[in-house]
């Protein structure tokens, strides 16, 4: 199911800090697609806390309030056509858009550059738990896409994976309605022990990487499209490969994953080392 089958972008609004890089990302994002924008803050409930502080809720509720307002007003101003909805809802930030990730064409979240143990042990953390559990695209927007760029293009990473698939079919519909560039790489590491040549292996890489893109190539033959195979760290050689990239769009959990993980580690990485947004994907 492709992301303008649903119809609404979902966008967490942080009150404590609310930047305007996310909501800015998800309303060209809803303009793009011909979506509607659904603006939510979560609060926790006002019994959850073991000594309930009637006058800290209110407070929250009230800050939570006026981010929504002042959110919403920007986004108005920024895409006039695009219709805007807010929700205030109680209950576990990460539960509530975890939730409404499940009927959302896409998900877009801000970054507040924690730490790898922050972003695991922060109560206020979204992204991790929310891309985990998703069944829709969700972007995590903590720098701006480099639209100074020329041309400008997106990276989408490619390890044959189905959840890679998933993304290479999102990365080429980015770039037809962007009219970007796009830019497909895999990243091969080397295997410490094996039976088989590097430069037979380095090939097969090749050729499933060829093989992959084909069909959408021809799908979206406006689209520029270039692949490349590279040796290394994935999370490094595909982070650097979008240093100057609108956004990088990889799927959920790759080859590499164990069946326990529901994000893979470079998905974990890209969130912490890439300068432009993440696109993760899960499988279809």
């Amino acid at each position: 199911m492709t992301a303008t089958e649903h119809r609404e972008i979902v966008v967490g609004v942080d009150p404590v800090r609310a930047t305007p890089l996310a909501p800015a990302w998800a309303a060209d994002e809803a303009h793009r697609r011909h979506l509607a924008l659904r603006l939510v803050v979560a609060v926790p409930p006002w019994h959850a806390a073991r000594h309930a502080d009637d006058a800290r809720h209110r407070e929250r509720t009230r800050r939570a309030t006026d981010a929504l307002r002042a959110t919403a007003d920007r986004v108005r101003a920024r895409q006039p056509g695009v219709s805007v909805d807010t929700a205030l809802v109680e209950g576990p930030p990460a539960a509530v858009m975890a939730g409404l990730a499940q009927e959302a064409a896409m998900v877009v979240l801000g970054s507040r550059h924690l730490s790898r143990t922050e972003e695991f042990l922060s109560a206020g953390s979204l992204v991790v738990p929310v891309t985990a559990r998703a069944r829709c695209p969700v972007v995590v927007v903590g720098d701006a896409e480099h639209t100074s760029q020329d041309p400008a293009y997106l990276v989408v990473g490619i390890d044959g994976s189905e959840s890679s698939r998933a993304a290479l079919a999102l990365a080429f519909e980015e770039a037809d309605l962007r009219r970007c560039a796009l830019r497909a790489v895999a990243v091969w590491q080397p295997p410490v022990f094996t039976v088989h040549t590097g430069d037979t292996l380095f090939h097969a890489e090749r050729r499933l990487l060829s093989e992959t893109t084909a069909g959408w190539a021809a799908k979206y033959p406006d689209v520029r499209l270039t692949h490349e195979v590279l040796i290394g760290s994935p999370v490094e050689l595909l982070a650097e490969a979008a240093e100057h990239a609108l956004a990088v769009v990889v799927g959920r959990r790759g080859r590499g994953g164990y069946s326990g993980m529901r994000v893979g580690s470079v998905v974990h990485g890209l969130l912490h080392r890439a300068h432009c947004p993440v696109i993760t994907v899960p499988a279809e």
